[in-house]
């Protein structure tokens, strides 16, 4: 569906980015994958995504909390396959805490990387997609990016920022080939998650499977965390020419999260 096509996509060396990538190298593309990994990690990944494939893979450990950093990922892919078709933001972190105790620092980075690092690569890629009248550009948002909860300003704060950027550059660019969209994933069952478990059901005082409802599951009316394939499977679909009247959009993938 995609083949040939080359992508980027940040924060690909772990949970929903490594499940992006590895759709999108599914269905054809070359891929530049973005993350701060353990060392021989990301070369294993590429080398095993190629394989699985027949596709070029290759990885940048870029700090996406500098823009000089964040540029300098886009211009690596750009010269290494000529031009970029997809871009997917994916990469993010988090940090909770009161507002009254929240670290400016915290708040500075956290917006770097999941708000002003996607605009950096948006801007990066975007004249050669507007040259070729074609182009997917895919924001990994979340339902905090429509919705808040206590205790996370700045992760709130960027992903509706970044819900507000994808409409505005879906508008800019619709008349060009070129498509922007959001994806609004609930809580996607990833190792981070996983590494919770003891502890959280440690502090409850239950089974790892009760302290799964209690904390994770009881706000996805399916009453089970998302795999981070079908993240994959959804922005594959959005980078289809079957979704290229679908732009501007914020698409919840969240078991039912946001319907209440």
């Amino acid at each position: 569906m995609l083949k040939n096509r080359n992508a980027i996509v940040t924060g690909a060396t772990s949970g929903i980015g490594l499940g992006i990538a590895q759709a999108l190298a599914g269905h054809g593309c070359n891929l530049m994958i973005g993350g701060i990994a353990p060392a021989g990690v990301p070369e294993r990944l590429c080398r095993e995504i190629a394989d699985a494939h027949g596709v070029t893979v290759i990885h940048s450990g870029a700090d996406l909390s500098s823009p000089e950093q964040t540029r300098g990922l886009a211009a690596d892919a750009i010269r290494a396959f000529g031009h970029i078709d997809i871009l997917v933001n994916d990469a993010g972190l988090q940090y909770v805490a009161p507002l009254v105790d929240y670290p400016e620092e915290k708040w500075d980075l956290l917006r770097a990387v999941m708000l002003d690092a996607p605009f950096h690569l948006i801007k990066a890629v975007l004249p050669g997609m507007l040259e070729r009248k074609w182009g997917r550009i895919v924001n990994i948002s979340s339902v905090m990016g429509v919705i808040a909860a206590p205790h996370k300003p700045a992760y709130v704060s960027a992903k509706h920022g970044l819900a507000g950027l994808t409409k505005a550059v879906a508008l800019e660019v619709a008349p060009d080939g070129i498509t922007c969209n959001a994806i609004l994933p609930g809580t996607v069952l990833t190792d981070v998650i996983k590494s919770q478990l003891p502890n959280q059901a440690k502090v409850l005082g239950c089974t790892e499977e009760e302290a799964m409802d209690r904390v994770f599951t009881q706000n996805h009316p399916t009453r089970r965390l998302i795999d981070a394939s079908e993240i994959g499977a959804t922005v594959a679909f959005l980078c289809s020419e079957g979704a290229k009247s679908i732009t501007g959009v914020l698409l919840p993938v969240d078991g039912g999260y946001t319907a209440r």
